[in-house]
């Protein structure tokens, strides 16, 4: 007997007794796993923690207040270097009014990867961020745009409420809609080779930054 047909085996003997008409949801599994945190989510001690895990993978956090989006993500978009920036359609207008209209891309038609590559970055928002790992998770809705946007080009600017802000991954998973294409973004792109020397910008941007938005500074959502 060889290894394939043993495996087969053992499926076939922990399947005997399971009706022939039962489904994968018929069957309760229990989960018994804390869905909360801690700390609410967009509590300032959450906000905090999602701050401190970026800084420890090399992306940079700054708190902004409503009313100081526009200014803070034109200063960004000024340090990506030359290049047009991509914009997500559904990207709020407030926030990329201060942004020069001849340098932004919307994506409408669909860029080409070479053009991509071309552009100094890219300005998104994001479906929600986990503060025990430091996770920002994207699902194509309003001002994300398709995954290619936030690989290819050099620079990832993400602008995220605070409210967004949950402690941990089980309740992260209770906001978010599983059948959305779903991408878990924790720093900037880096990779080791057999020698562990770390390259960075490999698999996606070589740069991260986070603007979290909150009402006040001081406060959480």
């Amino acid at each position: 007997m060889n290894a394939r047909t043993e495996v087969l085996d053992r499926i076939r003997r922990a399947l005997a007794d399971v009706p022939a008409d039962e489904r994968p949801g018929d069957g309760p599994v229990p989960r018994k796993y804390s869905r909360s945190g801690p700390a609410p989510a967009g509590s300032t001690a959450t906000v905090e923690l999602f701050a401190e895990r970026l800084a420890e993978y090399g992306a940079s956090a700054q708190l902004v207040s409503e009313g100081d989006v526009a200014s803070y993500v034109a200063r960004s978009v000024a340090g990506f270097g030359a290049g047009p920036v991509v914009v997500p359609g559904g990207f709020p207008p407030e926030w990329r009014s201060a942004l020069d209209p001849d340098r932004v891309l919307t994506d409408v038609p669909r860029l080409p990867v070479a053009e991509l590559d071309r552009c100094g970055g890219v300005v998104t928002t994001a479906a929600a961020a986990i503060a025990s790992t430091g996770t920002l998770v994207l699902d194509g809705g309003p001002g994300q745009g398709r995954r290619a946007l936030t690989l290819v080009p050099d620079v990832h600017l993400c602008v995220v409420r605070a409210g967004q802000i949950v402690a941990s991954v089980p309740e992260a998973l209770t906001v978010l809609d599983a059948s959305r294409p779903l991408t878990f973004v924790s720093g900037p792109s880096a990779t080791s080779d057999i020698e562990l020397d770390r390259v960075e910008g490999v698999h996606g941007p070589r740069t991260l930054e986070v603007l979290i938005v909150v009402r006040e500074f001081g406060e959480g959502r």
